[in-house]
């Protein structure tokens, strides 16, 4: 066991998450201490902006906008990273492991594009790194997949893992809302930033997939290896057309093994409706998990937020504690143990919703299809929803059967060329 009586904690940043972690440490100091089995303190906390040494509530003994107070001193056992991004924070994090202090994170973009390098890094330094606030907030899910679920052979991953899109597809789903009204709404109740764009455009939820991915199928797989699709071509109509036809829409993340290979994809998908993914609305994540031996199984929860994020950082923080209290050594090591093939998004297989704006006249739909047929795709089901007599337009929702995603897109590249067709509304896959 060890001989500390105090393990000293220095936090870098007091945003949102930041004040909320120091508040906990602070005011839970003895609750938290007693878990440990010695004094847990928080010593240090960073800040650029001076304003938030009166509004994160800390002592300001605590306060520095010094990173070297924190970074340098011999007493602080663990440092918290909650500054976000891949610049400074990538830069302290490296510092800190060098200086072998053990590190916790929120930072799901900087795990997600230098994890290989910083689990090396602390390895060497004999420190470890903790991330479970990266993915899901306040959703145990990094620690399940690697020590619960560590048996499996993971087939595949399903994830609904951004609250923003998630309110967003929900609130136009329920309310029959275009996509500009709903982000509007998300904005000014706060769950979406004034540049929305790493949500909206499935950025935000490709950091986590890469994350998952990685430990699940023991591959390093980095954001730049993620197809990326974002929601803002959603139509209120897209929403409608899905109800009648017995799906859902989210914007899913989704990893899959074959082998020696995997995909990798976020995107808008079709969900059936009686699936619990499905039914997962607002701001709520879920994540589902198929392993070999365990089946399917599914975390849900709040993904984002103060207190569900500083749950996680927490509960980081006292395993880590506990295991320099009782000697332990730290339980970073390697977590990729094969390097698998990138399946490209051209080679997936799926089943397609596709909408159109056409002409309202005889002969229209033969010619697509014959487009459609030569490219060997098969059409499951075609729907004419609306017709307006003043510009002689109707439209129409076509479902396919399975079909290769580089077929299907040649086919809408021919089909939007055609003069009769003024419009593809939207093509969206099928996930069942």
């Amino acid at each position: 066991m060890s001989n500390k009586e105090y393990i000293h904690v220095g936090l870098l940043g007091l945003g949102v998450i930041g004040t909320g972690v120091a508040r906990t440490l602070v005011n839970r100091a003895d609750e938290l201490s007693r878990q440990v089995g010695c004094q847990l303190a928080l010593k240090k906390a960073l800040d650029c902006d001076v304003t938030r040494k009166s509004t994160s509530g800390i002592p300001d003994h605590m306060f520095t906008t010094d990173a070297d107070q924190i970074l340098e001193d011999p007493d602080i056992d663990i440092v918290v990273e909650v500054i976000g991004g891949d610049t400074d924070a990538f830069e302290y994090f490296k510092k800190a492991l060098v200086r072998r202090k053990h590190v916790v994170t929120a930072n799901k973009e900087l795990i997600s594009k230098h994890m290989a390098e910083l689990i090396a890094l602390a390895t060497e330094n004999n420190v470890d790194i903790r991330y479970e606030a990266s993915v899901g907030g306040g959703i145990p899910i990094v620690s399940p997949l690697k020590q619960d679920l560590v048996a499996n052979n993971i087939i595949a991953i399903n994830a609904i893992i951004n609250g923003t899109t998630n309110y967003i597809v929900t609130h136009m789903a329920a309310e029959n809302m275009d996509f500009s009204i709903a982000l509007k709404q998300a904005q000014e109740l706060g769950y979406a930033e004034a540049d929305p764009a790493n949500d909206i455009e499935g950025i935000d939820a490709a950091y986590k997939l890469a994350i998952l991915a990685t430990i699940a199928f023991r591959s390093e797989i980095g954001p730049q290896d993620i197809y990326c699709e974002g929601i803002s071509r959603l139509s209120s109509r897209d929403f409608r057309y899905a109800r009648e036809l017995g799906y859902a829409i989210k914007l899913l993340a989704i990893a899959r093994s074959d082998h020696d290979s995997v995909q990798v994809r976020v995107h808008p998908s079709f969900i059936p409706e009686e699936t619990l993914l499905a039914n997962v609305d607002g701001v709520f994540n879920a994540i589902e998990v198929e392993g070999d031996l365990t089946g399917k199984v599914i975390f849900y929860g709040r993904g984002a937020g103060s207190l569900p994020t500083t749950s996680a950082i927490v509960s980081d923080v006292l395993r880590i504690a506990q295991r320099i209290h009782l000697g332990l050594p730290p339980t970073t090591q390697p977590i990729t143990s094969s390097v698998k093939k990138i399946t490209p998004i051209s080679e997936i297989v799926s089943r397609y919703y596709m909408r159109l704006t056409i002409d309202d006249s005889p002969g229209v739909l033969a010619q697509i299809s014959k487009i459609l047929g030569d490219h060997l795709i098969s059409i499951a089901s075609v729907i004419q929803k609306e017709a307006d007599e003043k510009s002689q337009t109707a439209e129409i929702v076509i479902m396919t059967h399975p079909a290769r995603e580089s077929a299907v897109q040649k086919a809408i590249q021919e089909t939007e060329a055609i003069p009769v067709v003024k419009e593809i509304g939207n093509l969206i896959r099928v996930v069942d």
